[in-house]
């Protein structure tokens, strides 16, 4: 067999190193002094006992750390597809929710658009009859043919523009009030203009309310209503409004009793009780109800049939004059 070039096998085999001879120790020589030994931090002294070694933790096998790899990415892989099951359920139930809110609002708008419809263009909700109430110096039948030219109109188109306008002819009218009552009914309730005070005009008498608006003529004067005496009449000045804040400052019981109350100004206001024999100085508007109060404790001391004043313009010092 053909060697390579430059081999050599005898050149491979290693050498022993030579060993020195050693001298035998002479009998008459020494051994030499030991120098004493010197501690030197952190090494190891002779006898000491050494500390357990640790063992080395063995390098995982490339195996090993395959399949572990494989486990991780399969476990990474399954919480993957549990989030996206969770994310599909909740994207599902939301727009399933979602869905029937607007199915829900829309089924809302579309009955009440169908209601609405009912309401205003079948006939079966149109006005049929009309009810009127609280009339007792306006005939009702007058009441009724001003208003039932509506008579056939969904009771949702009904004009009450129109019929504040046909109500406005009636003077008497203080105020109303309309109700519908499905299917086909209107009722309206009417309170009446209330006289508070009656005013001569030549051999007529007109039945005022608070506001001056007459509310009837008689050719007799009215019983149990206080005549007012004021300057030609008018019903438009602060007399008028004097007279009027006294008389419904007033309790019943005394306003009974005020035959004729007069005025000039606001100021002088005065009155005269049935029979004619007593009277009241009321002066201004001022503390009506005060004075009122007053003048209905004072009253009940003395009789009707008694000529007696009652100045009651200051109501802390109420004068009584007799004779």
């Amino acid at each position: 067999m053909k060697r390579p070039e430059g081999f050599d096998p005898k050149a491979r085999q290693p050498q022993a190193p030579a060993t020195p001879a050693r001298r035998a120790p002479s009998p008459r020589a020494k051994p030499a002094a030991t120098p004493p030994a010197v501690e030197t931090p952190g090494a190891q002294q002779p006898g000491a006992q050494r500390p357990p070694r640790s063992n080395p933790v063995p390098a995982p096998s490339a195996a090993r750390t395959h399949r572990d790899a494989q486990r991780a990415l399969r476990k990474a892989s399954r919480e993957r597809k549990r989030f996206e099951r969770g994310e599909i359920k909740r994207f599902t139930r939301r727009s399933r929710s979602r869905r029937a809110t607007v199915f829900t609002a829309v089924g809302v708008v579309a009955a009440l658009g169908a209601v609405l419809a009912v309401a205003v263009f079948s006939p079966l909700l149109s006005l049929r009859t009309i009810e009127v109430r609280g009339t007792t110096r306006i005939e009702s039948a007058d009441v009724l043919a001003a208003v039932n030219g509506q008579l056939g109109t969904p009771l949702a188109l009904l004009d009450l523009g129109r019929l504040e306008r046909d109500l406005g002819d009636f003077s008497l009218i203080r105020s109303y009030v309309t109700q519908t009552v499905p299917p086909d009914t209107l009722v309206i309730t009417i309170t009446e203009r209330e006289p508070v005070g009656v005013l001569q005009r030549g051999e007529s008498f007109d039945l005022v309310d608070p506001a001056g608006i007459v509310v009837q003529t008689t050719t007799e004067r009215p019983e149990n209503v206080p005549l007012i005496v004021i300057e030609s009449n008018k019903t438009d000045g602060a007399a008028f409004e004097s007279l009027i804040e006294v008389l419904l400052a007033l309790p019943s019981g005394l306003l009974a009793q005020v035959d004729t109350i007069t005025a000039t100004t606001k100021d002088d206001v005065g009155f005269t009780l049935r029979g004619g024999k007593q009277s009241v100085v009321w002066g201004s508007v001022e503390q009506s109800a005060y004075k009122a109060r007053v003048l209905n404790v004072v009253i009940q001391n003395y009789a009707p049939t008694k000529r007696v004043e009652f100045d009651v313009s200051a109501p802390d010092s109420v004068v009584v004059n007799t004779g």
